[in-house]
């Protein structure tokens, strides 16, 4: 029987790979970090070396499903047996990788899934990193952070300015300056914690970001810039696009679903949770604030005992009440975070 493909040109034979990547959160010592891996004996210092999320070919052969064959390639190369995962997003566009991979090698689907921990350790190629040291401009508990003032706005005024190509018009500029301001917050000081990829997404069209010079797009400017390390740990892949998008999801779910407790020790003091939700959303919330909050909600009860390993005053401990799942639709966190940092 003829083949379906015979007459087509050799790029609609080309094979398509599915890649599952996890993105595997953990708060430690008030930190947001992501478990990420290197080739064994690889430096941290050296630059030609990026971090990557642990990732693997989906194999249909071995597994029944994506989420299995995710947790079997975690545990093969991290040694760490997921609890909560959640699927993220499908990322299938074409011209996420460098052009070349694209057009001669292989297409590549990478499917991103969001994984919460309370722990792992750490060896050779695997480690963990606070999710800041690829985005430091999310980082707002002690204000603004000086790098979107000082490097960022500049580099994307700049870029607003320009005409995008030879037949754009003043409203073509105007729609990119205006995309800079909602996003990054710059002129009203709005900002949206939740907004995450959207803020990686136009640096990375921009040409500010590393792996937009890797994957040769034309608006790769300022390629001295783009090295800096200011801009953030640049990744393998789409990976730092893929813990974008994680860090978006995990953000956003806080204020409905009571997943920050999938973070949390069996027992913990509201100091303990405050710290933990203010390291996810990168804002500082008021202490009498955040207890009134958890205490209206319902999220916790006292187990009647208390602890000491704050090293200050014995501070009592507290549980998470698994009975709100059945007592109303959206059991979150409503934080009130503040924009400037307060006495705690």
């Amino acid at each position: 029987m003829p083949s379906a493909n015979r007459g087509l040109p050799d790029r609609h034979n080309k094979p398509v790979v599915i890649d599952l990547n996890a993105a595997i959160v953990r708060v430690a010592d008030g930190s947001p970090e992501i478990l990420a891996v290197r080739p064994s004996g690889a430096k941290d210092e050296d630059p030609a070396v990026w971090d990557a999320l642990p990732f693997g070919p989906f194999d249909p052969l071995k597994h029944r499903t994506m989420e299995i064959g995710l947790r079997s390639w975690v545990q093969e190369q991290t040694q760490l047996s997921l609890g909560y995962v959640e699927q993220l997003y499908t990322f299938g566009d074409r011209g996420r990788h460098a052009q070349e991979v694209l057009d001669e090698i292989e297409h590549i689907v990478s499917v991103g899934y969001l994984a919460l921990t309370r722990g792992g350790e750490e060896r050779d190629g695997v480690f963990w990193r606070s999710w800041y040291q690829y985005f430091p401009w999310e980082d707002w508990r002690d204000g603004k952070p000086a790098i979107i003032d000082r490097v960022i706005m500049p580099l994307l005024t700049d870029w607003a300015a320009r005409k995008p190509d030879p037949t754009s018009d003043e409203l073509s500029r105007g729609r990119r300056a205006d995309r800079v301001r909602f996003i990054f917050g710059s002129d009203d000081g709005n900002w949206d914690e939740e907004t995450v990829l959207e803020r990686y997404e136009l640096l990375y069209e921009a040409g500010l970001v590393r792996e937009a010079a890797r994957d040769g797009r034309s608006n790769a400017i300022a390629l001295g810039r783009a090295n800096d390390p200011q801009l953030g740990l640049p990744m393998q892949h789409d990976h730092r696009r893929i813990l974008a998008t994680a860090m978006s999801r995990l953000r956003a779910k806080l204020k409905y679903r009571p997943v920050v407790f999938e973070l949390m020790d069996d027992t913990f003091t509201l100091y303990e949770l405050q710290r933990t939700g203010e390291a996810l959303l990168g804002l500082h919330v008021h202490k009498q604030n955040f207890r009134r909050l958890v205490e209206k909600a319902g999220l916790v009860e006292k187990t009647g005992r208390m602890s000491t390993r704050t090293g200050g005053r014995p501070a009592e401990l507290f549980r998470f009440r698994r009975e709100v799942f059945s007592e109303r639709p959206a059991p979150g966190l409503k934080l009130a975070p503040t924009r400037t940092r307060a006495n705690t």
